[in-house]
This record gives C-alpha cells, structure tokens and sequence, in this order.
C-alpha cells in the first residue's frame, strides 16, 4: 500500500537537476528581495543584469494565501512589460484537488494565453492537466504512480485543434532516504536521460546525469557527442556556506560558493571555466545577492 503522495512528473529527478543546476548564476548579476507584508502578502523582486551585453530584465511578483479557504493568487509584472495572473484553489471542492488559471498580457504586441488547470493527488498518485485556451487549443496532462520508493509516470500533449499529439515522454525512478535515481524518456521518445542523487552524509552530497540524444548529428559541420555526460557535488563548510562543482564531458568546469552573510542576506558567486581554452576568453562568471524580510 502505497503512504507517500509522489512529486509530479516535472520533478522526477528534481535532487538531480538542483544540485548541477542552482547557485550557479553564471553569465549574470543578479538580485532578489524578498518582503512579507502584516497581512501575509508576498513581494518579490528579481533582477538580472546580462554580463555580456548589459542588458537588464526584472519582475515584480505578489503573493497572496487564504489559507483558510485554500486560496493562493501570483500576480507578476515584468520589465518586458507582461502582466501575468494566477489563481489557485486547492482542497476545497475535494481533497486533494487544486483548480488552477493562468493567464497573461503582453499590452503593446497585444498578446495573451489563459491557462486553465486541475490537479488531482492522494496517496500513491499525482496527475495534473492543462489546456492552453489560445494555443491550439493544447492539452497538456501527465500522470505519477509510485509504491514503496518506486515511481513510474507519462507526460503528453495534445493539439486539439489539430487533432495531433505534439510531444510525449515517460519516466521511472525510485527514491530512498539517502539516494534516488530516475530514468527519463523526452521529446517523443527522441531524448533518454537517466540520473542519480546521493546524500552521501550531513555534509556532502554528489550527483550526475547522462543524456543521450538519439538524432544528434555525428558528422558535418554541426556534429557533435549524441551523449553528454555531467556530474557534480555540493559540500558544507557549515551551516552558513557551502561550495559546488560539476564537470562535464566537453571539459567545462564550474565552480559555485554561497554564503549566507547573516539571516536574511545571501551571496553566491560561481563560473564555468572551459578546461580546453584556459588562455582564451571563453569563460563566464556570475553573482546573485538574495535578501529576505
């Protein structure tokens, strides 16, 4: 009998994907701020700074959470000038049940989509489907199943006013408290993945992830590995700082430390180093401050 409810499909091998992917800002400076208001309501502000070309991108994000009536309502504002809206309303018409709309505004190109959502989950199952209302229309839903650590699922969508099915993917995995591993199946069965994370002690913890893409080009002037390879680590130094690096198989190193400078305030700042053009320009760096209240 299964006593978990399993994560939903996009984040089967999420442990994975974190530890080679987050607290490396390379390539930008980047900021965030993180406020509460008495009432409850959220404030974040993002900013992003492009390194290379200067460029800077920001959001201003609210939040609000009933959680008496199982209300939560985002809405974002972008320097690119979108305006997005989400409601959410879970356990309310049945346990485990969360109704979802999403939509956004593009003022000056008049763009728009609505996206409208349910979530179901109880033990043992998580299924989640969408259906963009001006993109197709598409369905999207995927499915988890999972008992005693092991986890299978689908994912697919679906053009309804083609009448075609337009991606679908598969994947398995199985988790335990220290270690978990996930299989993945993207692109229409074009993309295999296969990963594993291990929380090796309180103090350091190791991953990796191999893909291998079965219509890549191996020869011509594009050509390159169909397989890529990449692993990785994180290690505490103490409760307030901790280190990173991952490794690729083409030879790009990156390297990442964070620090949280006192409660609250945090600095992370890492680099991918090509390991094969040390005396060239063909590195990147990065910064990220948070800031929370």
């Amino acid at each position: 009998m299964a006593t978990t409810i399993p994560v939903p499909f996009a984040d089967l091998g999420k442990s994975t994907n974190d530890l080679l992917g987050k607290d490396f800002p390379v390539g930008h400076t980047k900021f965030e701020l993180k406020t509460v208001a008495p009432n409850g309501v959220t404030f974040n502000v993002l900013g992003s700074q492009d390194n290379k070309s200067g460029h800077i991108n920001g959001e201003l994000k609210t939040k609000y959470v009933d959680f008496k009536n199982g209300l939560t309502v985002t809405e974002a504002w972008t320097t690119g000038n979108l305006l997005t809206t989400q409601i959410e309303v879970e356990n309310q018409i049945a346990k485990g049940l969360k109704l979802d709309i999403h939509g956004g505004f593009l003022p000056h190109e008049g763009k728009k989509h609505t996206k409208v959502g349910v979530q179901y989950k109880q033990l043992g199952f998580n299924s989640r489907a969408y259906v963009d209302l001006f993109k197709g229309p598409t369905f999207t839903g995927d499915v988890v199943v999972g008992r005693d650590g092991f986890v299978v699922g689908g994912d697919v969508a679906y053009d309804v006013g083609g009448a075609y099915v337009t991606r679908f993917a598969a994947a398995a995995g199985f988790t335990a408290p220290e270690y978990s591993v996930a299989l993945h199946a993207h692109n229409s069965f074009k993309v295999f993945s296969a990963s594993y994370y291990h929380r090796i002690n309180a103090d350091l913890e190791a991953g990796g992830k191999a893909v291998w893409d079965s219509k890549a080009a191996t020869t011509g002037d594009k050509a390159k590995s169909p397989v890529a390879l990449e692993v990785g680590a994180k290690y505490y130094l103490d409760r307030d700082a901790f280190v990173k690096a991952k490794v690729n198989n083409v030879g790009v190193l990156g390297l990442g430390y964070t620090q949280a400078l006192r409660k609250g305030v945090k600095v992370s700042i890492a680099g991918l180093f090509d390991t094969t053009k040390l005396d060239q320009a063909a590195h990147k760096l990065g910064l990220a401050f948070v800031f929370e209240a």
